[in-house]
């Protein structure tokens, strides 16, 4: 629906069930209703198939899933997240110089990818809110995976219970694995263990049970039903010998076991697995191979909006399915892409490498009159026909209502485009933000305050968290803190005039975020303005801007030295010595033919962990407007139009 030019998605509250109890917290606020916010796309790789292209947004996911309703509401077969934990830690990542061998830590240095450090209230409500959009966006027959552990398993279980009735809740995965480090429980039972809670939106959902390997063979007598007595009973051969039949694997049950399911891993992939890609938190890709196996069907639509490192991602394109993926932290969109594109690589091969099927082994089976085309169509495989013969070949078995398309199981999903949700690009270092915000608005810091983090015109002004978008729930700190005494003495010595001039900070906001502070301290007269720099300053400055030194040469485009201001800052701090920029690139890019709009690499310069970018690249004869994107260590881009 339309409201003031902006469109708005509603959804309705599920009902409060007599008997189902229903979490409460404090600031605990209905979310009815969201509102359509646009996103930009950046990046393309790859071609569509059938119309098809996967999707990454870069962004906040409540941004992302509301962007996602316009075309996707009722459209999501399967959801996958693994959510922060509240586990009070700061992830970081360890960030190596391209090209050498570590023999210590003098040649890298951690870098703090996100903090998971919630109050219980705050984290609650967060959960609660993105819980309900993807319920919106989930198909009638939809599942929805929530991964968690001891910190939380508790509290979101019954939130969704809440959200998607307790009657749609089909199981509890317990995943245990290996700890080598139980030693150190002194006091408590060691933690071996995480929770996936698997939920449908309907009773009408997908489920099909998947096989694992058991370690070696086991035998087991045969059981048959006797129709006379009613029981069970063992069954035996003409002579009387009970039958035995032997197992080499069972069907997945709810307890998955490192060693049956071979995932090889810890809660975080260990580092010495050829699967780490040193993203904090990263899961095994084994755990979405059996989800996804298990709970859709090959081009259905896949989710996962805490993206992290691309797992989910990863898993669904070599499974053939079709996903969008969102994450707020730039670390993880290059991860992805980078992780994306090495896999699509690889698929893209297989099928080059991989006799060609025939047009027409998918669907019904040609009776004999048609066994003259199927022998043209596959003598030699398709390419051997020309377009002229496969589009009449095509079109016999067309009119014939046979499939002409290749069987689905055998469509891989291998293009994808990365978008920005709400001009979410200009912010590209989460981490220093704060910082950043104040001085390109020329904020007066405060730096011991516990309030305010500066002065702006006369005004106090306080930033939001800047991961998100404010809601009033953030507000919270603010009010506590607020120097009320001061406030009753500025009342009393000129009631008319505001006892504080507030300015707010963030980065999107709820649409009466300034209404609800000003009712909930209406006591004092307050003059409150909110500075969104989503909306009001959207062609403000955040970065601090990486320098290069690109030229073409003879035919070639040569990248001669690149500059990261940031990641050079922090390695002077390490007092680390490059001798080589590339030992700082994650990757680069080239766009040959740069519309102005979207860049569509065809080079893909992405290095595994020891080598490093090649910096040389033959310019191709029909080259125009060349955009080059250069990714240092830190996940920071340099694009250049050359």
């Amino acid at each position: 629906m339309e409201m003031d030019g902006q469109l708005t998605f509603e959804f309705s509250k599920r009902p409060t069930i007599k008997g189902f109890p229903e979490l409460r917290w404090t600031g605990k606020r209905p979310y009815e209703s969201t509102q359509y916010y646009p996103a930009q796309l950046k990046e393309r790789y790859g071609e569509d198939v059938s119309g098809w292209i996967n999707k990454i947004f870069w962004g906040d996911n409540l941004q992302v899933m509301s962007h996602l309703l316009k075309k996707y509401r009722g459209q999501v077969d399967l959801i996958y997240i693994d959510p922060p934990f509240d586990s009070k830690a700061d992830y970081k990542k360890s960030i190596k110089l391209k090209g050498q061998v570590v023999t210590g830590d003098s040649n890298s240095f951690e870098e703090k990818q996100y903090g998971d450090i919630w109050t219980n209230d705050e984290y609650l409500q967060f959960m609660y809110e993105r819980l309900t959009l993807m319920r919106e966006l989930l198909t009638e027959g939809g599942c929805i995976y929530v991964h968690c552990d001891w910190h939380k398993s508790h509290h979101i279980r019954m939130l969704l219970d809440e959200v998607f009735g307790a009657g749609n809740f089909v199981n509890e995965i317990i995943w245990h694995y290996a700890d080598y480090m139980q030693g150190n429980a002194t006091t408590s039972l060691p933690k071996k263990h995480d929770n996936i809670f698997f939920y449908s939106k309907t009773p009408k959902y997908y489920y099909e049970r998947v096989k694992v390997p058991l370690d070696k063979p086991v035998k087991r007598n045969r059981v048959v039903w006797n129709g006379k007595t009613k029981t069970l009973e063992v069954a035996r051969d003409e002579f009387g010998k009970i039958i035995y039949d032997e197992f080499t694997d069972r069907y997945l049950d709810a307890v998955w076991e490192e060693d049956v399911l071979n995932i090889g891993q810890t809660s975080v992939t260990r580092k010495t697995s050829s699967e780490c890609l040193g993203y904090p938190t990263q899961k095994p890709k084994r755990i979405l191979e059996l989800i996804i196996e298990s709970s859709s069907r090959p081009g259905d639509l896949v989710f996962d909006c805490f993206m992290g490192s691309g797992t989910t991602q990863a898993v669904a394109m070599k499974l053939g399915r079709r996903f969008i993926g969102a994450d707020i932290n730039l670390g993880a969109i290059q991860t992805t892409t980078k992780r994306l594109i090495s896999v699509a690589k690889e698929l893209n091969g297989q099928q080059k490498a991989a006799p060609q099927l025939t047009l027409f082994q998918g669907g019904k089976q040609a009776d004999d009159e048609d066994e003259g085309y199927l022998a043209a169509a596959s003598a030699g495989g398709n390419d051997e026909l020309s377009a002229e013969e496969k589009a009449q070949v095509a079109e016999y078995f067309k009119s014939k209502g046979i499939d002409a398309n290749l069987p689905q199981e055998d469509v891989k999903y291998t293009g994808f485009e990365v978008y920005n949700v709400n001009n979410y690009d200009f912010f590209r270092n989460p981490v220093e933000a704060r910082d950043l915000i104040i001085q390109a608005l020329e904020i007066q810091p405060f730096p011991q305050s516990s309030v305010w983090d500066g002065e702006l015109d006369g005004r106090m002004v306080k930033i939001m968290p800047v991961n998100r978008i404010a809601t009033k729930a953030d507000l919270e700190e603010l009010k506590a803190n607020l120097p009320y005494k001061t406030y009753e003495k500025r009342r009393e010595e000129n009631p008319k005039a505001p006892v504080e001039l507030i300015t707010i900070v963030c980065m999107g906001h709820e649409p009466d975020l300034k209404a609800s502070l000003e009712q909930e301290l209406s006591d004092y007269k307050l003059d409150i303005n909110i500075v969104d720099i989503l909306r009001d300053k959207s062609d403000l400055e955040l970065k601090r801007e990486a320098e290069a030194e690109i030229v073409r040469e003879g035919g070639k485009l040569i990248i001669r030295q690149f500059y990261p201001m940031n990641l050079m800052q922090k390695l002077s701090l390490q007092k680390e010595y490059v001798e080589d920029w590339r030992q700082l690139v994650e990757s680069v890019m080239i766009d040959w033919n740069y519309d102005g709009v979207v860049m569509q690499p065809t080079v893909m310069d992405v290095p595994d962990k020891k080598e490093m970018v090649t910096g040389v690249y033959d310019i191709p004869d029909d080259a125009g407007t060349i955009k080059v994107k250069i990714t240092d260590l830190l996940s920071e881009s340099l694009e250049v139009e050359v």
